[in-house]
C-alpha cells in the first residue's frame, strides 16, 4: 500500500496501519529528507520512490515481518533495491536519536522501579516413553516372529 493511497485515512486508522501517529510519521519524514537531501547534493541517480513510501516500506517491514521478496513487488522494486531502502532508512532514524530508547545508566538513575519477568524459551527436549517390550503393539510383536 503506498503512502498516497492512506493520506485520507483518520489518526486512529492511520495508526492501526503504521504502528505509529501521523505527526511521529511526519518527523520521521523531515529526519529522512535532511538526509536524502545531503546525500543527494553529490549526485546520483533520482530515487524511484518517494521519502514517505520509503518509511512506509520500512514500518511493514518491521510492523508486519514480511520478506523484502514480498515487499519490492509493492512499490515496483527489485528485492536488492528495497533492502538496501530499509537499511538506510532504519540507519539514518538511528543515526538520528531522536527516536531512541535511554540508555541502561539513564534507567538506572531514575526513580522509577521497573520489574523485570524473564521467560525461558529455550529448547528443552521432550520426555519421550522409553522402548520396552509391554510397549509394542501386537501387530509388531507378529511381524518380527
Amino acid at each position: 500500500m503506498k503512502y498516497e493511497e492512506i493520506t485520507d485515512l483518520s489518526d486512529t486508522q492511520f495508526r492501526r496501519l503504521t504502528g505509529i501517529k501521523r505527526i511521529t510519521f511526519t518527523t520521521m519524514v523531515e529526519i529522512l529528507e535532511k538526509e536524502f537531501i545531503r546525500k543527494k547534493s553529490r549526485g546520483g541517480r533520482p530515487n524511484k520512490i518517494t521519502i514517505p513510501n520509503m518509511l512506509l516500506m520500512t514500518l511493514e517491514y518491521l510492523r508486519e515481518y514480511r520478506t523484502y521478496f514480498h515487499i519490492a513487488p509493492s512499490y515496483g522494486l527489485s528485492e536488492i533495491t528495497a533492502y538496501k531502502t530499509i537499511k538506510w532508512v532504519e540507519d539514518v532514524l538511528i543515526k538520528d536519536g531522536t527516536f531512541s530508547l535511554p540508555g541502561r545508566k539513564e534507567l538506572l538513575k531514575s526513580d522509577i522501579s521497573m520489574e523485570v519477568i524473564l521467560i525461558d524459551a529455550s529448547e528443552s527436549p521432550v520426555e519421550r516413553p522409553q522402548k520396552n517390550k509391554n510397549n509394542i503393539t501386537q501387530g509388531r510383536k507378529k511381524d518380527t516372529l
